[in-house]
């Protein structure tokens, strides 16, 4: 994938002379040693990740974990102390004051936690505002902030006052708004974390099936757990202004790099993260069409199992045959194809553990998991479900 973000050994002091104790800080003195000696607070330090193109890259972390300090770095509302931040190979740490304003103005936009909408403004003109201040053409600027209203579910809703909508509805018209002035990169810094949880689920919910469409670069902060491992490609999780482990949800939940991360782990819902490819094997018995009947006694019984599914030369799933129906057929002149069952359950690759586990328990069968084309890629038994939740 297209790198469109790298960070490199970032870090971010508070302070009156911050370059003054960089090296005490490259030299692994403490946080709290440099606060107590030198009044100077140490945001993050040494944060290195790479963000590709059409990415959701979460960073989640406690409170003082240094996330929303590194999130402002990478549009500089914080002035990083030293590192760079390369966006489309350029380091924007060397940006000219026009130059910055040049990118903040075309390539990268921020919805913040709290809405931040002008209570004087109705929503389309809180939408418009950002191409407002680019001195777009007025009437271009109200058709792309419709436009972005639409994405957001909130057509119909242009006249409307902040006030008059929910916090879930605020939050849209904010996203609305970042969305307007076409960003190539979205940062958003906890933006639901003020929201009732039912709200905050759908909002999840919409913001995947937005950047499914979009597929913008989306940088997204969080404090929750099973909203990063839900929403994120992949996650940094971050401590003590630092970054513990980066990866993908599963990588993470199945090998945590240190007892921080298990605890972090520890109570996550894993069939909302896990999915159909994480517990799927490789069948190790399948048959072929053309093979007949006689090949696939003859795979049951050397495999020790009373079902085997049938695929073609492509490795297209057929059906499924069993023992005592291929047995009978042998005896009545039948071919494979005369015997053919469809009563199981397929899935693609992508589906979550959760919506499998009705399926698994209920089932005779395991369950075939295809692709768009029923290519038959493996298969997932009840207890292959039920031991990746422990």
């Amino acid at each position: 994938m297209t790198e469109k973000v790298k960070v490199e050994n970032l870090t971010k002091i508070f302070g009156r002379n911050p370059k003054s104790v960089l090296l005490k800080v490259k030299q692994g003195v403490s946080k709290e040693k440099i606060l107590k000696d030198t009044k100077h607070t140490v945001g993050i330090h040494d944060i290195s990740l790479t963000v590709s193109e059409g990415e959701m890259f979460v960073i989640m972390g406690l409170s003082g974990s240094g996330k929303s300090t590194l999130i402002r770095c990478l549009n500089l509302l914080n002035k990083p102390t030293d590192g760079k931040i390369i966006v489309d190979g350029e380091n924007i740490v060397d940006y000219s004051k026009q130059e910055l304003r040049t990118f903040r103005q075309n390539k990268i936009a921020m919805v913040f936690q709290h809405f931040g909408l002008f209570s004087h403004k109705n929503v389309i003109d809180n939408v418009q505002y950002g191409l407002e201040v680019k001195n777009t053409d007025k009437e271009e600027r109200y058709e792309k902030a419709k436009q972005a209203l639409a994405n957001a579910g909130l057509a119909g809703w242009e006249e409307k006052m902040p006030h008059e909508l929910s916090g879930g509805m605020q939050q849209r018209v904010g996203l609305a708004r970042a969305l307007a002035t076409d960003p190539d990169i979205l940062l958003m810094d906890e933006p639901f974390s003020a929201l009732d949880p039912l709200i905050k689920r759908d909002m999840q919910l919409e913001l995947m099936e937005l950047q499914a469409k979009l597929k913008k670069t989306i940088i997204f902060i969080t404090h929750d757990i099973n909203e990063a491992f839900k929403i994120g490609d992949r996650v940094a999780v971050m401590k003590d202004g630092q970054i513990e482990q980066s990866g993908t949800p599963e990588e993470i939940i199945e090998k945590p790099k240190s007892d921080y991360i298990k605890d972090f782990v520890k109570d996550i819902d894993r069939s909302k993260v896990l999915q159909a490819s994480n517990v799927m094997y490789k069948p190790s018995s399948i048959v072929s069409l053309k093979e007949g009947l006689k090949s696939a006694v003859n795979e049951m019984r050397s495999n020790g199992i009373s079902s085997v599914f049938v695929v073609d030369s492509q490795r297209k799933l057929h059906g499924l045959v069993t023992i005592d129906d291929t047995v009978k057929a042998i005896k009545e002149n039948k071919t494979l194809k005369d015997i053919l069952i469809d009563r199981y359950h397929i899935t693609d690759p992508d589906t979550y553990l959760q919506d499998l586990i009705p399926k698994a328990t209920e089932s005779k069968y395991p369950l075939a998991v295809v692709d768009e084309n029923n290519k038959l890629l493996g298969l997932i038994s009840r207890v292959s479900v039920l031991s990746a939740l422990v």
